[in-house]
């Protein structure tokens, strides 16, 4: 049984393109540290990256969040800093919505004992996410670090923070032990 690092999204538009906000480049330092932490301790790494095609004002999605981003070949589909090589190196789940059918089906086959989640926008693809892997892994400990994951709507964050906590996910400012029971 080991641990899982998922980074939900960590796209240029997301940190200062469209759909970015100012806090958001500084969770950089936390997810580049996080990152190291799970490569070093010989635990898994993954990504996942919005992707969407030039057609995306014209779907559900865009015609409720009419705000091009992450445009595939673009340079805002990209992972902020040094994450695209870092990225390389580890396993990426391209995705056109929120949540990632393909993480989906790559957890339920994994034995995770904690799956902690990191990333942009935590009002959005980050809870997805995170409810898809309580989903596919129900007995494994999911937390959210909050010290590497944010939203540019506060009250959006606020909410999506209560849900988490409301569906057995942790949310904490660091990873932690509490309540893995492996």
């Amino acid at each position: 049984m080991k641990r899982l690092l998922v980074v939900v999204d960590f796209q240029n538009d997301f940190v200062d393109g469209p759909l970015g906000f100012p806090k958001a480049a500084s969770f950089y330092p936390r997810v580049k540290e996080l990152i190291s932490e799970f490569d070093d301790s010989g635990d898994e790494v993954v990504f996942t990256r919005d992707v969407h095609e030039d057609d995306y004002l014209h779907t559900e999605e865009g015609r409720n969040l009419p705000i091009p981003h992450c445009l595939r070949g673009s340079e805002g589909a990209r992972f902020y800093g040094d994450l695209e090589e870092v990225a390389s190196a580890h396993r990426v789940f391209e995705k056109s919505t929120f949540g990632s059918d393909a993480l989906l089906d790559y957890l339920k086959k994994g034995a995770y004992r904690e799956i902690v989640l990191c990333g942009l926008d935590l009002s959005i693809c980050v809870i997805a996410n995170a409810i898809i892997a309580k989903t596919a892994a129900p007995n494994a400990h999911i937390v959210v670090d909050l010290s590497a994951s944010g939203s540019g709507d506060q009250e959006a964050e606020g909410h999506a923070i209560a849900a988490l906590r409301r569906l057995e996910i942790e949310t904490t400012d660091s990873t932690s032990k509490k309540g893995i029971i492996f």
